[in-house]
């Protein structure tokens, strides 16, 4: 069982808010209070500090959210497997390329494998992702894009192809391109926080350039209107393979490719540092 002062800590550092996390854990703020003061007392540091009417983590209470993360984790689990009779618990989270166009077949091999379980999947950008994981509210995620990974442990999934798309008709369709000849072009990119914007914007950057030489930039989190306006001529995406591949096999998409920008993607399989579970998920893996 986690020490409730850790639990309260934690709270704290979700919330940012004493009052809110005394509400969460239906304390009194004086009790979550005394709790944070005994950790500073006990580890000699100061834990939080207001800069103005904001309250932050200082680096210390940082380290200590980072060691307490997965200890908070694997006694929650516990309880859930040593409960009487209850089912297996599973809360998968994935970015919407995997979520929507990868992640089916294993959430079936799953589901038949086991059949009383509780499952749940939630597809978000790898932003919000890693912070439902942080707080607890996921096993683990399937993510595309860049993560810290000195804070998670984790490994490849799978690498995917990842490339612009235009209208058939369009004249980029079927060709590489140097990047100046893209510039004239409207580009219809996710959402900041999303995988997908990311490894574009990465691979703009190591060409020392940004979205602001474009003369528009569309930002749509659904995957299927971008893929209209880009089947009706409004601009040019880029994206995963699997995203656009029945589009492409139909003609109503075309791929074109930057020359000397090479763009590729790993997916990722990312749960919280020391998790006693994680080799039970192996079959995830496949």
């Amino acid at each position: 069982m986690l020490d409730p002062r850790w639990n309260t800590f934690l709270t704290v550092c979700e919330t940012m808010n004493y009052t809110r996390a005394a509400e969460r854990l239906c304390l009194t703020q004086p009790a979550v209070t005394h709790h944070i003061q005994y950790l500073e007392q006990h580890y000699g540091c100061r834990l939080f500090t207001y800069q103005g009417k904001m309250l932050r983590l200082t680096a210390q209470g940082q380290r200590l959210r980072e060691l307490t993360l997965p200890m908070a984790y694997n006694s929650r689990k516990t309880d859930e497997a040593m409960a009487a009779k209850a089912p297996m618990s599973l809360r998968v989270g994935a970015s919407k390329t995997i979520g929507e166009y990868v992640a089916a077949p294993n959430v079936e091999r799953f589901l038949r494998a086991h059949p009383e379980a509780e499952f749940s999947l939630l597809v978000d950008n790898t932003q919000a992702l890693l912070a439902a994981l942080e707080a607890g509210r996921l096993d683990f995620v399937l993510i595309e894009g860049f993560f810290d990974s000195r804070k998670y442990e984790s490994r490849t999934w799978r690498r995917e192809e990842f490339f612009g798309v235009c209208a058939a008709g369009h004249r980029l369709a079927g060709r590489a391109v140097a990047l100046d000849e893209l510039a004239g072009e409207r580009l219809i990119l996710r959402e900041e926080g999303s995988g997908t914007r990311a490894i574009f914007e990465d691979a703009m950057h190591r060409k020392n350039r940004t979205l602001a030489g474009f003369p528009g930039v569309v930002t749509i989190s659904d995957f299927a209107a971008i893929k209209s306006l880009v089947a009706d001529g409004l601009g040019v995406s880029f994206l995963y393979a699997p995203v656009v591949r029945r589009e492409l096999e139909r003609g109503s998409l075309a791929r074109f490719d930057i020359e000397d920008m090479p763009m590729s993607g790993s997916f990722s399989f990312v749960c919280l540092r020391d998790n006693l579970f994680a080799a039970s998920w192996a079959d995830w893996m496949l």
